[in-house]
């Protein structure tokens, strides 16, 4: 079974007033594992309109692989051209992902949720980070 060089995963969308809170789950949970919690906090717009935010900590191994195993639909070679704008100097790896795509059970890169990775990294540099993100990319990403 493959090794996750990740800490953890954190999964985020925002719920707007337009949106059904119920689809912007499902899209969420594209990402995954069965029956994994989900946090809902309620937050108020600029307007006050109603903002829900939907997140989940994905810790274990087993919930990783199935998260990446999503991410394995996007395009590897472009991901690993931009790895080092994707990871931060806290060893941080960012996507965002198309949330209407996700509600279809499609995976691209778009807007709508985020994706954010710490990268287990020793020493926990970022040049460090990125080469670990990359082998995790060649093993769970096509392309």
């Amino acid at each position: 079974m493959a090794s996750v060089p990740f800490h953890y995963i954190d999964l985020r969308a925002f719920c707007y007033a337009t949106e059904d809170e119920k689809r912007v789950e499902q899209a969420l949970r594209t990402f995954l594992p069965e029956d994994h919690e989900v946090e809902r906090t309620t937050s108020e717009g600029h307007h006050g309109d109603r903002i829900v935010v939907l997140s989940a900590r994905i810790e274990r191994a087993d919930g990783m692989r199935h998260a990446l195993s999503q991410v394995a639909e996007l395009d590897g070679a472009h991901l690993r051209d931009e790895l080092d704008e994707r990871v931060d100097e806290n060893c941080s790896l960012f996507l965002r992902l198309d949330k209407q795509a996700a509600f279809s059970g499609r995976t691209e890169l778009g807007e709508g949720l985020t994706l954010r990775a710490k990268v287990e990294a020793y020493p926990a540099t970022k040049e460090k980070a990125v080469e670990n993100a990359r082998e995790a990319l060649d093993e769970f990403v096509a392309g």
